[in-house]
């Protein structure tokens, strides 16, 4: 009994035993393959890189960082607020800070650092400023605030001088005419001053197709300028060929602000010419316009620029290279013509562009713009109806006569042609290319511009109608010009339709426009008047009304 029951004591101490040993050799066997695990040089390596990507993760969620951002969101230096001032007086609006606790600014304890921080300040306040005011300011740029420089020959002055007693003023125009020597001159002539331009012999000149006279030329804006005439505001230079319509001269240069550096002109009307030149050339037969401040600084420079081309061949050209090298490009006004061309200018005349007529070069090289006339005499002409209204002359307008199937183009002042049939604005607004081109074997892809053809139809050639007489009817606040018929023959035409070869001259009214260039360019419509007369055709010619349109039909 006492051995059974010593052995069942044994057997239940064992049992109780056995549960304990057994865990406790499962969780030390578990705790040496952890640190086994832990042990290897490979796995030491693991966990560090672990650590690292789950801190990297960490930190890019932002939960390690503090969000701070009402703390450094007003928090300005003192140029900054007053760099953000200005920018909202500039800008006419005004902004008000939600939080006024916000507003709290550091200031700089260095006097020098504050010193160059208000200097910077004012020199941006100046730039934002100043566009602004010179907007603000109008230009009121008159005929006394021009000087034209004219370039002229000894050899051609007395042919040439009656082209400048057309268009100069005297004691209203401002200018001098540079000559290579002395001629004869008369009192009250008509003219202005007459220089003779300084040597040129220290200028090195290299082309051998053009000629010294080039050197003598480019100089003249300098020489001008250098007369020290006050209360100049543009220098425009001219050849005495050349003839303006001052008035218009006058309209254009108001737009531009005399303060800035502007070339102002207009290229050839030869491709050949602008392609062997520049198409970025002011050609200065056709004049161009250089404004006071750049005139000053092409003074200081333009004789040691000039050395630098010898082999340039004329004035032009010497006068953009040295533009060039200011960096001021040309602004183009196509009002300028060089008329680069020999022929008749019915077709460009009667096709002006949209824009006002300033000069006409070459004069001598075209035929006279009215037929029969000689050239001075023509032009005369010309002015009688430019005096009246300048701003209008040579525009063209297009109008169609829907009963007789005509179409109509007129250019007021010089010409008024019609044209048996329907032709299109689009067409009548191409010159037609009456005229040849500067080199003569070039053919018409050597221009400039659009133009079309001479037509060969015997029925399309245009009923030319030039302008002989204008008036000005106070009573009616109107200008009438009578246009009389071109004495011509015209080939038989087998259309069925009425032809205006009855017709021995038109009547154009048309009340003056002289503000129509400060409006937005747009081409002028005629309207057909009713006509009592088999003999006198009846036009209107104005501002086209609202959407008034040139219909074909």
């Amino acid at each position: 009994m006492g051995n059974t029951k010593s052995n069942n004591k044994n057997k239940l101490e064992n049992s109780e035993k056995k549960p304990v040993s057994s865990l406790w050799s499962r969780s030390s066997t578990q705790h040496h393959r952890f640190t086994a695990f832990l042990g290897g040089p490979r796995n030491t390596a693991v966990w560090i890189f672990l650590i690292v990507f789950i801190l990297y993760v960490l930190y890019s969620t932002n939960i390690f960082t503090v969000d701070r951002r009402e703390e450094c969101s007003t928090i300005f230096d003192s140029s900054t607020e007053e760099h953000l001032q200005t920018l909202a007086n500039v800008s006419s609006t005004t902004t008000t800070t939600t939080n006024n606790n916000n507003n709290n600014f550091l200031l700089f304890d260095d006097e020098e650092e504050e010193e160059e921080e208000e200097q910077e300040q004012e020199e941006e306040d100046q730039t934002i400023t100043d566009p602004l005011r010179l907007k603000s300011r109008p230009n009121d740029a008159g005929l006394k605030h021009i000087v034209f420089g004219i370039a002229g020959s000894s050899n051609l002055w007395a042919k040439r001088k009656e082209y400048i007693k057309l268009w100069w003023r005297p004691k209203q125009t401002r200018g001098v005419v540079w000559l290579d020597k002395k001629v004869y001159t008369r009192r009250n002539e008509g003219l202005p001053d007459i220089r003779i331009s300084s040597s040129t012999s220290r200028f090195k000149y290299t082309n051998r197709q053009g000629q010294r006279s080039a050197l003598r030329i480019s100089r003249v804006v300098s020489e001008t300028f250098r007369l020290g005439l006050k209360d100049v505001r543009w220098f425009v230079m001219g050849d005495d060929d050349t003839v303006f319509i001052v008035e218009n001269v006058v309209r254009v240069l108001s737009k531009y602000d005399h303060r800035q550096f502007y070339y102002i002109g207009s290229s050839s009307e030869s491709h050949v010419q602008n392609i062997y030149f520049s198409y970025a050339m002011a050609y200065g037969g056709g004049g161009f316009a250089i404004s006071y401040p750049l005139a000053k600084e092409l003074e200081k420079m333009q004789d040691k620029c000039i050395q630098r081309y010898p082999g340039l061949y004329g004035s032009d050209d010497r006068i953009q290279a040295c533009m060039a090298e200011l960096g001021v490009p040309l602004t183009r006004e196509p009002g300028f013509h060089q008329y680069d061309v020999y022929g008749d200018l019915l077709g460009l005349l009667g096709a002006h562009p949209v824009t006002p007529l300033l000069s006409l070069h070459h004069l001598d090289v075209v035929e006279p713009i009215f037929p029969g006339m000689t050239r001075v005499k023509s032009l005369q002409r010309l002015f009688q109806a430019s005096k009246l209204d300048s701003s209008s002359i040579m525009q063209q307008s297009i109008c169609y006569d829907k009963k007789r199937y005509w179409s109509i183009s007129v250019s007021w002042g010089y010409v008024v042609q019609i044209l048996r049939g329907v032709m299109s604005p689009r067409e009548l607004e191409m010159p037609t290319r009456t005229f040849l081109n500067w080199y003569r074997r070039a053919d018409y892809t050597a221009y400039a511009f659009n133009t079309r053809p001479v037509t060969k139809h015997p029925c399309q050639k245009p009923f030319v109608f030039y302008m002989g007489s204008t008036r000005y009817d106070p009573a009616k606040k109107q200008i009438i010009g009578v246009y009389v018929r071109e004495k011509s023959r015209h080939p038989s035409c087998r259309w069925k339709m009425p032809s205006p070869d009855k017709l021995h001259s038109i009547i154009v009214v048309k009340k003056p426009d002289p503000y129509r260039w400060q409006k937005s360019p747009r081409r002028d419509c005629c309207r057909v008047l009713p006509s009592r007369k088999a003999t006198t055709y009846y036009l209107s010619v104005g501002n086209c009304r609202g959407a008034e349109i040139s219909e074909v039909g």
